[in-house]
């Protein structure tokens, strides 16, 4: 099957649309950072740098840490750009550019993001590391896409739209696994995570400035919230896109972050980097174990 220029659009470089990169500059470890500027300070600990890439809120670098290839990227805020950078890290992986096919050989990425998060949990200290068991995606991203209930969790949807009370305006919430394989690198450093992925900071966190919410009291239903040994630990705002592309694609994913916030507690803390710095150094070690 051809993919049609109007559907994969590569650069006169040969990279692909947004990103910018070419197939070759991918690694198979891939480390997603929100923001363009934690790129340059992962990059700090990496030798043997091929490149840095810059295009709107997407910057690459690909480089080596204990001689493993690691590609670092940064994907902006929301599930909406993580649309874009798992569709096209796989057409990276997966497509041949050249006769613009899918590639007979599956190859497999791993794939990690590095956040800051809100913590909804009283017994979740700042500073904490919150590895995503399970993603929550409030979003609706992977609503738009075929098969979702193949990758899902329906028994937690259901539960979890009951115990809510869930307004029928909103997109239907859709729960994915992370990687096993990544869950059992990190499961000993990190706290057990439920996340939801909303696709707002404000209104869709719970946060009321001047506008009313339309389920005022879900901060403290999710809160509240468990099924089968899971109980819903923080917020963020990408997680459940990159499990679920990532589970329909077939790479491995999982996100963890460091929380910088606690909604019960109602505190935060603004002099984070250190702590995201210890998160970044924690991260590098445990993939390349």
């Amino acid at each position: 099957m051809r993919i049609a220029e109007s559907e994969l659009i590569i650069n006169g470089d040969g990279s692909v649309f947004h990103l910018h990169l070419r197939p070759e500059e991918l690694a198979d470890n891939v480390i997603l950072v929100g923001d363009p500027g934690r790129v340059d300070i992962l990059a700090e600990y990496l030798e043997d740098k091929e490149f840095r890439h810059a295009s709107r809120e997407f910057v690459s670098v690909t480089g080596k840490y204990r001689g493993k290839r690691i590609t670092v990227l940064s994907t902006g805020i929301g599930t909406d750009n993580i649309d874009i950078v798992m569709t096209e890290l796989d057409a990276l992986a997966n497509i041949d550019f050249q006769t613009r096919e899918p590639r007979p050989d599956h190859r497999t990425l791993r794939i990690l993001r590095i956040g800051t998060t809100g913590a909804i949990q009283p017994d979740i200290p700042l500073g904490s590391f919150i590895l995503t068991h399970v993603s929550i995606g409030n979003d609706g991203l992977l609503n738009w896409y075929a098969d979702r209930d193949n990758i899902c969790l329906p028994d937690f949807e259901e539960a979890y739209k009951e115990h809510v009370g869930w307004n029928p305006h909103l997109p239907d919430p859709y729960f994915v696994k992370s990687s096993e394989e990544l869950i059992r690198r990190f499961e000993d450093c990190t706290v057990k995570g439920m996340t939801i992925s909303a696709p707002g900071f404000y209104g869709p966190q719970g946060r009321v400035l001047r506008v009313g919410l339309s389920m005022p009291d879900m901060v403290e239903k999710f809160e509240s919230f468990s099924h089968a040994g899971y109980r819903i630990t923080n917020f963020e705002m990408e997680a459940s896109a990159i499990n679920g592309l990532a589970a329909h694609l077939g790479h491995e994913s999982a996100t963890v972050c460091c929380a910088i916030a606690n909604r019960h507690l109602k505190n935060s803390n603004t002099d984070y980097q250190p702590q995201v710095r210890k998160l970044i150094e924690l991260a590098l070690e445990k993939l390349t174990d």
